[in-house]
């Protein structure tokens, strides 16, 4: 009996340890780089004529939709950091010059501000309780995965928009 009472407390003393394990600054940074290295792939995939594309009227279009993702990586980073973003809420999508060499450049400098602010973020911060966007009270850490899930949830949708444009989509990049 005493030996079971010694395996189960052993299991929950193991089991307790790696509840604990976090994804590491380092970490975060190594994913973010990674999905900037797989957005870029979507960019140059897209031909020019198809960041016009919108599966239908009320919709996106490629442009718009890689750019709402830049948007939404600066106003996440920008709040989860408390760095100041270099663009206005909403900017990016706004943009007037959707050409893809100008889309793509706007969106790929959005990780850059991204993968900076974590890189910047000392790792004893990323607990540290926010109010995102003035409503939701989650860590830092927690902010930055809410990002990364939507920009990989836009990415994500833009997949149709290259099969429509007659594309092959990159092959996913997990690790």
């Amino acid at each position: 009996m005493k030996l079971k009472s010694l395996i189960i407390v052993l299991c929950l003393v193991i089991g307790g340890q790696l509840a604990k394990a976090q994804v590491t600054v380092a970490d975060l940074v190594k994913d973010w780089e990674r999905s900037k290295a797989y957005t870029k792939e979507y960019l140059d995939a897209m031909p020019e004529s198809g960041y016009a594309l919108k599966p239908t009227p009320e919709m996106r279009s490629f442009a718009e939709q890689v750019l709402h993702l830049g948007d939404a990586n600066y106003a996440f980073a920008s709040a989860a950091t408390g760095a100041k973003s270099p663009v206005g809420q909403g900017e990016l999508e706004k943009t007037s010059d959707k050409s893809k060499a100008n889309v793509s450049n706007l969106v790929l400098a959005s990780y850059d501000f991204v993968i900076d602010q974590i890189k910047n973020m000392p790792e004893a911060q990323m607990d540290e309780t926010i109010k995102l966007f003035g409503k939701f009270d989650l860590s830092k850490r927690a902010a930055v995965a809410k990002a990364f899930e939507h920009q990989a949830h836009h990415r994500g949708q833009t997949t149709v928009y290259l099969r429509l444009a007659g594309v092959k989509p990159p092959q996913e990049k997990l690790f």
